[in-house]
C-alpha cells in the first residue's frame, strides 16, 4: 500500500503522478462514452445533437478548469483557460481540411464520427510527445521560447497578407504513398478499417485497408502540422506541461464532436483566421514581453485573446450573412457528405 501511495505521488514532469493518471481516466470514460454509447451502429451525427454534444464537452472543460482554480490556483486556472480558448479557435481550421479529406475518400457522415473519435486516441500520443518533447526543450534552453515567438508572429503575418490556395488532398504525398504501398478496396466496407478479402491474384485471403483507414491516417497527419502552429501558441502561455497537455487534449475532444456543427457553416467563418493571425502575433509578442520585461498578467492574455477570437467569429458571422441565407434558400449540402463507395484513384 505504501509502494501505492509512493508512485501515486511521485512527481512526473512537474507534477505528482495521480494528477496525470486522473486526466488520462477522465479522457478515457469520455472516449469510450463515445466509441460504446455514441458511435453504436451506423447513424449521422445531426447538427442539432452535434452542438449539444460539444456544449457538454465545453462543459465538461469548464468544470476542469475550475477544478485547477480551486486546487492549483486562479493563475493555473487562467493559463489554462486562455490555453484551451486558443487551441479551440486554432483547432476550428481544422475542420476544413478534415471536411476535404473525407470529402476525397467519399466518407459518408454515418462513418466520418467513428474516424473522429479513432482519431483522438491516435492525437493524445502524437500531442504528448510533441509537448514532451517541446517542454524538454524549454526547461534545459529557456531562450527557445524566443524561437517559439518568432516563429508565431512570422506564422501570424504570413496568415495576414498570404491568400489560402486550394487544398488538392490528392497531391498529398502521405495519400499517394499509402494508396501505392498498401491493399486499398476500391470500396468502403461500413466503419470498419480493415477487411479480409481475395488477394487478386493468387486468390488467397489477405488484409486490406478500407478508404475510412486512409482519411483517418491524413487527418492524424493533418493534426500533427496544424500541432506546429498550436504547440508553441501554448507554450507562449505557460511552460506548466500539465497545463499545456489538458488544455490541448479538452481542445481537441471538443472539437470531435463540434465538427459537424461547423463543417456545415464552416464558409461562415471566413475572417476568423485574421483574428486568429493577431492572436498568434500577440502571443508571439507576449513571449518577448515576458522576456525582456516581466510577466504579463494571465488575466490580460485571457481578456486579449478571448476579445480577439470572438471579435473575428461576430465579425465573420454578420460578413457572411447574406452567404448563409443564399446557402439556406438552395438547399446546398454539407461538405464531406458524399456518396459511400466512391472510387479511391490508385486502389489495388
Amino acid at each position: 500500500m505504501d509502494t501505492l501511495i509512493s508512485l501515486m505521488t511521485a512527481d512526473f514532469v512537474g507534477k505528482p503522478a495521480w494528477l496525470w493518471l486522473s486526466f488520462l481516466a477522465i479522457v478515457f470514460i469520455l472516449l469510450a462514452f463515445d466509441l460504446g454509447v455514441l458511435n453504436k451502429g451506423e447513424k449521422e451525427l445531426g447538427i442539432a445533437e452535434s452542438l449539444k454534444l460539444s456544449a457538454f464537452y465545453i462543459a465538461v472543460a469548464i468544470v476542469f478548469g475550475g477544478w485547477i482554480w480551486y486546487s492549483m490556483g486562479p493563475e493555473s486556472s487562467l493559463q489554462y483557460f486562455t490555453g484551451y480558448a486558443i487551441e479551440k479557435a486554432l483547432s476550428i481550421d481544422n475542420v476544413f481540411v478534415i471536411s476535404l479529406i473525407f470529402g476525397y475518400f467519399a466518407i459518408p457522415r454515418a462513418y466520418q464520427y467513428r474516424a473522429l473519435v479513432w482519431g483522438i486516441i491516435a492525437v493524445l500520443v502524437l500531442r504528448g510527445i510533441m509537448i514532451g518533447v517541446g517542454a524538454a526543450l524549454v526547461q534545459e534552453y529557456d531562450w527557445i521560447l524566443l524561437l517559439f515567438g518568432a516563429f508565431l508572429i512570422g506564422t501570424g503575418i504570413k496568415m495576414l497578407i498570404v491568400k489560402e490556395g486550394d487544398a488538392d488532398v490528392s497531391k498529398n504525398p502521405v495519400v499517394r504513398l499509402l494508396s501505392r504501398f498498401l491493399r486499398v478496396t476500391p470500396q468502403l466496407h461500413g466503419q470498419r478499417f480493415f477487411v479480409r478479402q481475395p488477394h487478386p491474384v493468387t486468390g488467397k485471403l489477405v488484409l486490406w485497408v478500407t478508404p475510412l483507414f486512409l482519411a483517418l491516417v491524413v487527418i492524424n497527419i493533418a493534426d500533427l502540422v496544424f500541432a506546429v502552429d498550436s504547440v508553441p501558441a501554448i507554450f507562449a502561455i505557460t511552460t506548466d506541461t500539465y497545463i499545456v497537455f489538458t488544455a490541448n487534449i479538452m481542445a481537441i475532444l471538443g472539437l470531435r464532436a463540434l465538427y459537424f456543427a461547423l463543417a456545415a457553416m464552416v464558409h461562415r467563418f471566413e475572417y476568423l483566421k485574421y483574428a486568429l493571425a493577431l492572436v498568434l502575433v500577440f502571443i508571439g509578442g507576449k513571449i518577448f514581453w515576458n522576456y525582456f520585461y516581466g510577466k504579463l498578467d494571465p488575466a490580460i492574455s485571457l481578456g486579449v485573446t478571448l476579445a480577439m477570437i470572438g471579435g473575428g467569429i461576430v465579425f465573420s458571422l454578420w460578413k457572411t450573412r447574406q452567404v448563409a441565407a443564399g446557402a439556406h434558400n438552395s438547399g446546398a449540402d454539407t461538405p464531406g457528405a458524399q456518396t459511400p463507395g466512391a472510387q479511391i484513384p490508385g486502389a489495388h
